[in-house]
């Protein structure tokens, strides 16, 4: 009876939430290792069929760094680096588009053997992510890698508020119909921004934002954008977290109401994220009190 006691009060904990974001957009980013664990995925997967299912819009965003990986040794295709980036030629973009667009096609699999419904958007008419070549200051080429420019939101809205769920890869069409390869953290940004979504979610391989990354009690609830800003300068926050926690900022800048960095290997971090008092990870919002 306690246990049974204890689900009836996290519904009743969940219900106002339920309430407060029903019908609004999220963009959830995945990557690392929440796609690498198949554990970790899989609860994932159950948390965004769940928001479907209780009338929220849940948008998937995703990478597949580790897999292009896989798949470019596998090819005997050498990884380049110009920046810290990947550098794409002809043969590295070929194997970036068929591994994402694989990948797609496996989330959406797993997400209707969960019980949602859901559909991949990435090419023909329903290609949603449009963008130009990125050259980087200097005028350093990183090949076919770029930039989005232009979302098609009409399409992933008009899913989204049919109870479908868009998995979208990060590769954007450029005018002339070519492909490019676009880091997965700004392709998150820039759907959520274009959509003006209520969150922008990215799950990481951290709990969150931490002063001292090797104590887990100094984990920061909730930032602003002028205290993240400051962390960035101290170099607090460095190295992978960089393009994410600019990313949170851009979006924010752009109309999004709330960002958050959330850990994905935590089994159901997106349910407790949005619909418990406590929350995990790290909120970042533009300023204090919204």
């Amino acid at each position: 009876m306690h246990a049974a006691i204890q689900k009836a009060e996290a519904l009743v904990e969940a219900l106002q939430y339920v309430r407060d974001f029903k019908a609004r957009l999220t963009v959830v980013k995945l990557g690392g290792s929440a796609m690498e664990e198949p554990a970790a995925l899989r609860t994932t997967l159950q948390d965004v069929a769940a928001l479907a299912a209780l009338g929220l819009r849940p948008i998937l965003v995703h990478g597949g760094g580790k897999a292009i990986d896989r798949a470019l040794a596998a090819a005997n295709i050498p990884t380049r680096k110009v920046e810290g980036r990947r550098y794409t030629d002809d043969a590295t973009l070929d194997v970036v588009v068929r591994t994402l667009q694989a990948e797609s096609a496996g989330l959406v699999t797993q997400l209707r053997q969960l019980g949602g419904r859901a559909m991949t958007v990435h090419s023909g008419p329903h290609q949603t992510l449009f963008g130009e070549r990125l050259t980087l200051a200097g005028g350093i080429d990183l090949g076919h890698v770029g930039r989005v420019t232009r979302v098609e939101g009409s399409l992933l809205t008009d899913l989204a508020n049919a109870g479908i769920i868009p998995v979208v890869p990060c590769v954007a069409q450029t005018d002339a119909g070519g492909w490019l390869n676009v880091n997965g953290d700004t392709a998150a940004a820039a759907v959520a921004a274009h959509l003006k979504a209520e969150k922008l979610d990215f799950l990481t391989d951290t709990p969150g934002i931490l002063l001292d990354r090797n104590r887990p009690e100094t984990l920061q609830p909730s930032l602003d954008a002028a205290t993240v800003e400051e962390l960035l300068a101290r170099r607090i926050i460095s190295d992978g977290m960089i393009p994410k926690v600019e990313a949170c900022l851009d979006s924010l800048r752009a109309g999004v109401h709330k960002t958050h960095m959330i850990d994905g290997r935590q089994p159901h971090a997106l349910l407790l994220e949005i619909f418990t008092d406590s929350g995990v990870g790290t909120e970042i919002v533009l300023h204090r009190g919204n």
